[in-house]
């Protein structure tokens, strides 16, 4: 550093000459000797030179000395920086790329990213040329451009971290979304995880398993008892799920397919099957194939109303008539291919039920569960099922099951609706059919089974039930080992 003080001694001195004895300075010889040192001889003008401005000199000498000693201090603490910065850098992007080859192209792939490298490789060259010149003596256009790249690899830190920022939250957006797949995935698995289980015989009216599983293959149990122009109607078995009777009824429609007027009751299914020991009782008062048995009581739609009607099988006596609040009649919302079942009654093991739309819900099915004395609605449920579109529902365990046609061969449930837990899901069970139309569809929790009229015949499926089997607790994800934390905005000043 010593050749430094020197110079600049000489370029002061220089400086005293007075402006009007340019002639008496023509030029400054110098010479080596030994060492490092260098010697320059300097001819003055006779004018002496006060002490005064010789302090001044020495003074000002010290402080450029200690300015330039600043300067390089500063620029060998930014090259070290610059240096621990891209090194950060590049472990980080190694890291990334080791832990998840196949992930989402990180930010430090980006261009902004090989700007900031060459920005970093070209303050790393100027670096090297000041620490080779040792000094500031004609440096000024390399600090010039030393400090512009420094800048611009500042900026390009702050993008990359906004742009690291915004990357980490579509990442966050992409885990939540394949948990959500998951869920999905783990909740369709649940039937065929189930399906590997032989499930045993369910106990009359009980509902210990995990939903529906699947319909077999239907049982034609004959035509029903008026003959084949009588294809709408409806029939089954006593709905109540602790009931000691083994009562049977079925109840066609007259030939128009709305008015409901005659019904026959059997002790049996045999009874049933050879058309023996029944009772034929006329009615005369109901509309449409809504019909249902439950606790030795019939209810249906009373005819041209809103009506609930309640009729004592033992007596054949209505005993009971009460309007249901807001539900639509006179087939304006029934379902596909079915008219004039505007209510559309059921019974399970949870209780009596009726299914309607209302103008309010603008079609969409309702579903109510009654108090099976007096038919007051307990609790009511809206859907997001467009009645009209359905081709009908029942319901089992308190959840509502709903039908769509595929073909004139085929029907599809794909809709449930859990009264319980007011959730609604959807599935794809497939029911097979003789005839086109199905007229109504009761469920009985006795035995388990879906009663069927089907275009004048008679047809039964059984139900097979999900058995579950518990689930172990799974511990919460844990971060792995060396993971970071999502990185923290930067603040800028």
């Amino acid at each position: 550093m010593q050749p430094i003080p020197t110079l600049l001694t000489c370029l002061l001195l220089l400086s005293l000459v007075p402006p009007g004895q340019p002639q008496q300075v023509r030029r400054v010889p110098g010479f080596e000797v030994e060492g490092d040192e260098c010697h320059c001889v300097v001819y003055l003008p006779n004018n002496s030179i006060s002490l005064k401005q010789l302090e001044q000199l020495q003074s000002t000498v010290q402080e450029l000395i200690s300015k330039s000693e600043q300067q390089l201090s500063r620029v060998s603490e930014c090259a070290h920086a610059l240096e621990d910065q891209g090194n950060e850098v590049l472990e980080k992007s190694y890291m990334l790329k080791f832990r998840n080859p196949s992930a989402l192209a990180s930010p430090y792939e980006t261009p902004t990213f090989d700007l900031l490298l060459l920005e970093l490789q070209g303050a790393q060259e100027l670096v090297t040329q000041l620490k080779a010149n040792e000094g500031v003596n004609g440096a000024g256009d390399l600090l010039h451009q030393l400090q512009s790249q420094v800048t611009n690899a500042s900026l390009m830190l702050k993008l990359l971290a906004d742009s690291e920022q915004r990357s980490f939250g579509a990442f966050q957006q992409e885990v939540d979304v394949l948990k959500g797949r998951l869920n999905k995935c783990e909740r369709d698995s649940e039937p065929e995880q189930a399906s590997r289980y032989p499930s045993p015989p369910l106990p009359p009216g009980s509902c210990v398993h995990g939903g529906l599983q699947k319909v077999s293959t239907p049982l034609v149990v004959q035509l029903n008892w008026r003959g084949f122009s009588y294809k709408k109607g409806a029939w089954g078995r006593d709905s109540a799920p602790n009931s000691a009777s083994s009562l049977y009824w079925v109840a066609p429609l007259r030939e128009d397919g709305r008015y409901f007027d005659y019904y026959r009751l059997y002790k049996s299914y045999d009874d049933l099957v050879l058309l023996k020991n029944y009772e034929e009782r006329k009615m005369g008062y109901g509309d449409g194939s809504g019909n249902t048995v439950y606790k030795n009581f019939m209810y249906f739609n009373y005819y041209g109303t809103s009506d609930m009607a309640k009729v004592d099988l033992s007596s054949n006596t209505l005993v009971l008539r009460r309007t249901l609040p807001g539900a639509t009649y006179n087939n304006r919302f029934s379902y596909a291919g079915v008219p004039w079942k505007d209510l559309d009654f059921a019974g399970d093991e949870k209780g009596l039920w009726v299914l309607y739309a209302t103008e309010e819900s603008k079609g969409n099915l309702v579903v109510s569960r009654l108090n099976a004395s007096t038919l007051e609605v307990e609790k009511s449920w809206h859907t997001s099922q467009y009645k009209p579109a359905l081709s009908g529902a029942f319901m089992a365990c308190g959840v509502l099951y709903t039908l769509r046609s595929l073909s004139t061969r085929q029907e599809e449930i794909f809709y449930a609706f859990d009264t319980t837990t007011g959730q609604e899901r959807h599935l794809s069970i497939l029911l097979d059919k003789m005839l086109e139309t199905l007229q109504s569809i009761n469920y009985c929790p006795l035995d388990h089974k879906l009663y069927v009229y089907n275009d004048g015949y008679l047809l039964n499926y059984d139900l097979t039930f999900l058995t579950l089997q518990p689930r172990l607790h799974r511990p919460p994800a844990r971060r792995p080992s060396g993971a970071h934390a999502p990185p923290r905005p930067v603040k800028h000043n």
